[in-house]
């Protein structure tokens, strides 16, 4: 339900989604992904509709699009209802928000890794 002291503006409402965003455990060399989500509150911080997955990464498997499609909805249904003040519940009903996620992960590169080598010492 709307509650005054709540999510009073976008820049709260997103900071809110992402603490409820937990990326999907990958394997260490993973690329991670970029995935972007369309979704609809209502005045009382409900979700109003179903979701719907606008970007992934284009070379991303069959598998990591399961795996976050997954970890975003999880996301969402964690945050609702999202406590909206007042106002902003009244302000953002109805309206298509979009939030991309980010878990893109880089592997070291060659130069950093070969630089930890010459640091390291063997006994």
């Amino acid at each position: 339900m709307a509650q005054d002291g709540g999510v009073a503006n976008l820049a709260a409402m997103s900071a809110r989604l992402k603490g409820c965003w937990q990326p999907p455990a990958l394997p260490r060399d993973s690329a991670g992904m970029e995935i972007t989500v369309q979704f609809t509150f209502r005045r009382d911080g409900s979700l109003l509709g179903r979701p719907r997955i606008t970007y992934e990464r284009h070379d991303a498997t069959d598998g990591e699009r399961i795996l976050y499609r997954t970890a975003v909805m999880e996301a969402l249904q964690r945050c609702a209802p999202m406590p909206f003040t007042s106002g902003m519940g009244e302000a953002i009903a109805g309206r298509p928000l979009t939030i991309r996620f980010d878990d893109r992960r880089t592997p070291p590169k060659a130069r950093e890794e070969k630089r930890a080598w010459l640091k390291t010492k063997t006994l």
